[in-house]
């Protein structure tokens, strides 16, 4: 299945924060700062854990920001079966065993 052009980076982005559990701030286009995980994303949404889910679409985020610095693992992006180094989008935490 191929992916929209624009998720190259976008996938292997969010897959990262999913996998390393990094805690991120979430500011959408009309200035709200939402705090959290990400849990789980797809081609149109983001799960955000708290202390509650949240799913935000993607069209109202302005700006993900990393609460440390993210190591973009492109190679994992190839594995996980993707065409052209594009990560799967619909990953979710529960998939992971580590």
């Amino acid at each position: 299945m191929s992916h929209p052009k624009g998720t190259a980076l976008q996938d292997p982005f969010l897959n990262a924060l999913r996998k390393e559990r990094i805690p991120v701030s979430i500011y959408l286009i009309n200035g709200i700062k939402l705090q959290g995980e990400i849990d789980s994303f797809d081609a149109f949404v983001v799960l955000l854990r708290n202390s509650v889910s949240q799913m935000i679409y993607k069209h109202a985020i302005s700006t993900i920001v990393p609460s440390r610095a993210v190591r973009l693992h492109y190679d994992e992006a190839a594995q996980d079966g993707a065409d052209d180094g594009e990560a799967a989008s619909g990953n979710r935490r529960d998939k992971d065993t580590a």
